[in-house]
């Protein structure tokens, strides 16, 4: 049980660092209030997580830990869906309501759309 507990920890620690450092990376080149670094993040996160499952799927590699690591630790810290949703009510705050639409249709329709696409990449991959 503790050995899990290690895995998931080591990789969202991991994943949050990551996170944050491309999160500012993208966002300091971003001269608009839009939340390109968050939207960002989560897009590579979906598009890492469809094509990690259907690579393992296809593969039949994985093992426990290495799911709990990188699934569950890495990238779970790495997207941010309550990141997200803080940027949602601060644009609104701000009566951005039409930015604030955007960036709720564009996060999950791409992180959707990216995640099918990993899947299908992967599993072509072999």
């Amino acid at each position: 049980m503790l050995t899990k507990w290690i895995y998931i920890g080591i990789g969202g620690a991991l994943g949050s660092l990551f996170r944050y450092y491309f999160s500012e990376f993208i966002q300091t080149k971003n001269t608009t209030s839009f939340p390109l670094g968050t939207l960002s993040v989560n897009i590579i996160g979906s598009l890492l997580i469809g094509f990690l499952f259907g690579y393992f799927s296809v593969n039949n590699e994985i093992n426990e830990r290495l799911k709990l690591f990188v699934f569950i630790g890495f990238l779970g810290g790495f997207t941010t869906f309550s990141s997200f949703a803080l940027e949602n009510i601060k644009l609104m705050q701000n009566q951005q309501i039409i930015t604030a639409f955007f960036y709720v249709i564009l996060t999950n329709v791409l992180a959707i759309s990216m995640a099918f696409v990993g899947y299908f990449v992967a599993l072509k991959w072999k």
